[in-house]
């Protein structure tokens, strides 16, 4: 007769610590922000590109996208949407540190899509915040 099932996958599951997608072509940006985001009990995984990232969140699901908007080929918005597509649970919060950002972000909103911004340059400490605050509370460009 076999067992019931048992709970304790769920429980473990639910220990495992959120994972963060960093993208950002900058790579001692990408590699900071992965060492402290460990620091700090999460799981990262970096990307370089555009294109790296949507291939890592098809393959292992991020909690959170950490993305930078300026990146050559694919800019981290139209990385975001695709990985908003595959992972519809997705946190986005997208960094940006150049003035060109903003018609990109413009044009994004104005299609209907919403992201979390954090000017670059930021103290890691402001991103730890965003994470572990309520997503809905987080909006905007601080």
């Amino acid at each position: 007769m076999p067992s019931p099932p048992s709970t304790q996958g769920a429980e473990a599951r639910s220990s495992i610590p959120p994972t963060i997608l960093i993208v950002d072509d900058e790579p001692s940006i990408a590699t900071s922000l992965s060492l402290i985001l460990e620091h700090h009990g999460y799981r990262s995984m970096v990307a370089r590109t555009g294109e790296e990232a949507v291939q890592l969140a098809r393959s292992t699901p991020p909690h959170a996208l950490v993305c930078d908007v300026i990146m050559h080929e694919m800019n981290g918005i139209e990385a975001a949407l695709q990985i908003r597509a595959l992972c519809p649970e997705c946190r986005i919060i997208l960094m940006s540190g150049n003035a060109n950002t903003t018609q990109l972000l413009e044009d994004a909103r104005s299609a209907g899509h919403q992201f979390e911004v954090l000017a670059k340059p930021f103290h890691p400490t402001r991103l730890i915040k965003r994470l572990r605050s309520d997503a809905d509370g987080a909006q905007g460009n601080g």
